[in-house]
């Protein structure tokens, strides 16, 4: 196995994690790594609406990838996505299957299809509306995302205080 090299501190600091526990991360890692992870989110959206003219909304991509126009950058597009999180779990298993840990295959099947029906009732997903959409001032998205984000921070509130585990 290969030995990673870390530019981080030695020093540690204690974080809660999800499930109540604590773990040791270093603290750069956990202001830098987001901070750094949102600027090139924006950068790519905004490169690649530069680039294709089009917007990076997840949810239309994969669905014209099915049916539709330019299916074939939107298949590499979302073979893309794929990969990306092919890599994670390859370079970083334990941030990769977190977020899945405690979720079954029937709940997940669920949420994605939930998801999906939300996307569609909304004309765009979280990507495209809180990172393009508020990005271009649309007032649909000026909606969208705090009625996302209301509803994620129930949804967290209702499954950690609300007995739905």
């Amino acid at each position: 196995m290969a030995r990673r090299i870390s530019i981080l501190p030695k020093r540690r600091w204690a974080c809660p994690s999800a499930s109540g526990s604590e773990h040791r991360t270093p603290m750069l890692y956990s202001l830098l790594y987001p901070i750094a992870g949102g600027v090139l989110i924006g950068l790519a959206a905004g490169g690649f609406m530069l680039a294709s003219g089009e917007i990076a909304g997840i949810s239309g991509i994969a669905r014209h990838a099915l049916v539709g126009p330019g299916r074939g950058w939107r298949l590499a597009f979302v073979a893309g996505l794929v990969a990306a999180g092919e890599m994670l779990a390859w370079y970083a298993p334990d941030a990769a299957s977190a977020s899945f840990a405690a979720l079954s295959l029937s709940r997940a099947l669920l949420a994605g299809l939930l998801v999906g029906a939300g996307a569609g009732l909304a004309n765009g997903c979280t990507s495209g509306h809180g990172i393009c959409g508020l990005a271009r001032m649309s007032p649909r998205s000026l909606v969208a995302v705090p009625v996302f984000m209301a509803t994620a921070a129930l949804t967290v509130w209702l499954i950690r205080h609300g007995g739905m585990r």
